[in-house]
Order: C-alpha cells, then structure tokens, then sequence
C-alpha cells in the first residue's frame, strides 16, 4: 500500500481547471469561432465551457474522478472497478457521479443543453467532440430563422 503522504501530495497535484483535454477542447472550441465563458460559478456544478446564448453547458469530465476508469481498464462496470479502491475513493467517486446526474438534471430543467465528454474522448479526437459542441450551437441559435 502507498503511503498517505506520498497518496495525498499526489491527489493535491490534480487539476480541477484548465486540464489538458479541457484546454484541448478549448482551443477547438476558439478555432472555430466559438465563444464562452468558463468555470461559471453561478451554474451547478461550475460547468467548464458555457455558450449562455444558446443555452448550452459542456463538461470536460476527467475519467477516474467522475465513474469513466473501469471502461478504459476494461472492467464490466465501475463497481468492479470500485471493488478495487478504498472505502474513501469508492464514496468519493460514487459522490462525483451522483452529483453529476443532480446537476445534470438540474440544469435541464432550467433549459440548459448538458453535454459531457470523458477526458479520453477529447484525447482521443478532440475535433469530433468540438464539431458535436459546434452543430449543437448551430441548431440552437439558428433553429428559429
């Protein structure tokens, strides 16, 4: 088992902003012509990019904090995944999801489209993700003409 210093230090180095994918998806998002406003704290859940004109919200979910790790490391499911961890990461990570569904509801309810990629799709192909944000933006702001 790693020491708790060596754990602590380590989980204090992780970034809750500006991460490399989100900052990816950024710049693809600018390169088109897009633009946002990030870390709304105003909106539930601090959402990373936000488009308030047409009502769209996109998070840059990172895979281990937010339930995604067992599908890269090909688990069944994130319990099998969870089974893993600690009792403190399991609650931790269960609370993340839980709050991600709140906060998703929350902001439906209240008009927002809700789009959330896994930092690995963005790794993977941050173009497709940015052209999928892009034509969301197109229909909502163009659909009325």
């Amino acid at each position: 088992m790693r020491d708790p210093a060596a754990t602590h230090k380590a989980m204090t180095a992780v970034k809750s902003e500006n991460t490399t994918p989100e900052m990816a998806l950024r710049r693809a998002l600018w390169k088109r012509g897009m633009r946002y406003r990030v870390n709304d704290r105003k909106l539930p859940g601090k959402p990373d990019i936000v488009f308030s004109r047409a009502k769209i919200i996109v998070f840059c979910d990172g895979d281990y904090w937010h339930g995604h790790n067992w599908a890269l490391r090909g688990y069944a499911s994130l319990e099998e995944e969870l089974a893993r961890y600690g009792e403190y990461w399991q609650k931790k990570i269960r609370r993340n999801v839980e709050r991600d569904t709140l906060n998703n509801q929350l902001l439906s309810e209240a008009g927002w489209l809700v789009i959330r990629f896994w930092g690995s799709e963005i790794k993977a192909d941050v173009d497709k993700c940015a052209d999928q944000v892009y034509a969301e933006y197109y229909t909502r702001t163009h659909s009325s003409l």
